[in-house]
């Protein structure tokens, strides 16, 4: 069955084209002011003979969304109804879906959720300690994102250890522009590092991640900041583009090896923060079996990696340095580790794909 995956950003559709597992097409079109002429490019330039169905990535499903969704009218208004928590994502993965209907009426349309993998955090990890009812009325929860590529790559680490999903615990580790963390006991998660929004835990490229909540009364108070520029700076002047002045590892870990202690810094509390919350996670699970690095940071910076598990070698977990620095694929921990760590590639879309495929008919997701 042929699925074609949308993947709709602000200003941006990425696309791909899968036959069962094997990619057939892919591309990105940037600076997107159009949807509905995008989409037409899309539907123009790849081959949907025989399409069995499409698979939208939407942000943010609440509490409603479980799994994926046949998306239907109600499934929409369900979406929209959602817009306050994801304002800059749900829009535009909703404008997706509106045009994806209109040009292909005839073919399923399947609503892919972040949020949905962590429908299964236990309640007193989903909880916040605030007013009940203020909590329930605003919608305020964690909710947690990248659920996708978590799923994905909690379920190729089982395989690479040759074990049941059933047996293993593992913390997985996506880390890129965005980043976060996630305890998966037995293929469901049970701690995220994201919360209300994609804006709590790990430090990230643009995003300052954990925060004292009164940073902010500080700044409106003192610095006269209203919501919205308090709002840009943690969202798109924090992280390491706040710490060093540039949001792309690669350029902090080339200003740091040049001697600026500012990028130094920055990669100091990258890495405590993400070493911070391994050892919370293996807290909570009890028992840890894999730690698994993934996204552009997490397969490709072998120092970070290092960096961020230093120390942690009496609780079992190692990095075998020959392993990190040659290995893109597979497990960078030393023969015979208690806990095994590994780089293991995402793939968002393809799981996308699956997950759209487990609704229509065809294989179900593994």
């Amino acid at each position: 069955m042929r699925i074609l995956v949308l993947n709709n950003g602000s200003s941006s559709v990425k696309y791909r084209l899968y036959d069962g597992d094997r990619l057939v097409s892919k591309g990105l079109l940037e600076r997107v002011t159009d949807y509905e002429a995008a989409l037409r490019e899309v539907t123009d330039s790849v081959d949907l003979a025989d399409l069995g169905a499409v698979g939208h990535r939407v942000v943010h499903g609440g509490l409603r969304f479980t799994e994926p969704a046949l998306i239907t009218d109600e499934v929409v208004a369900a979406i929209e109804e959602l817009v306050p928590l994801a304002p800059l994502h749900n829009p535009a993965n909703l404008a997706g879906i509106g045009v994806a209907r209109k040009l292909l009426p005839g073919v399923p349309q399947v609503a892919v959720f972040d949020t949905a993998f962590h429908r299964t955090l236990p309640e007193a990890a989903a909880t916040y300690a605030i007013d009940r009812d203020v909590a329930d009325r605003y919608g305020i929860h964690r909710y947690g994102f990248h659920g996708t590529s978590h799923a994905y790559v909690s379920r190729r680490t089982a395989a690479l250890l040759d074990r049941p999903l059933a047996e293993v615990n593992t913390i997985t580790l996506h880390l890129g522009n965005g980043a976060s963390a996630c305890a998966v006991s037995g293929g469901r998660s049970v701690a995220t590092s994201m919360g209300l929004s994609p804006l709590e835990g790990l430090v990230m490229g643009s995003r300052s991640g954990d925060l004292d909540p009164a940073v902010v009364f500080h700044l409106h108070r003192t610095a006269g900041m209203s919501v919205d520029e308090i709002d840009d700076l943690l969202n798109h002047r924090s992280g390491l583009v706040g710490l060093a002045g540039a949001g792309d590892m690669r350029e902090v870990l080339s200003r740091r090896a040049a001697g600026d202690r500012a990028a130094a810094l920055a990669i100091d509390v990258y890495c405590r923060r993400i070493r911070s919350y391994v050892g919370a996670y293996y807290a909570v699970l009890g028992r840890l079996d894999a730690i698994a690095f993934t996204a552009g940071v997490g397969e490709n910076a072998a120092t970070v990696r290092a960096e961020s598990l230093a120390g942690l070698d009496r609780l079992g977990i190692e990095i075998d340095p020959a392993r990190n620095d040659s290995v893109r694929e597979g497990i960078i921990s030393p023969e015979g580790a208690t806990v095994t760590v590994c780089v293991m590639p995402t793939d968002e879309e393809l799981e996308i794909a699956t997950q759209t495929r487990s609704v229509v008919g065809g294989s179900p997701k593994g």
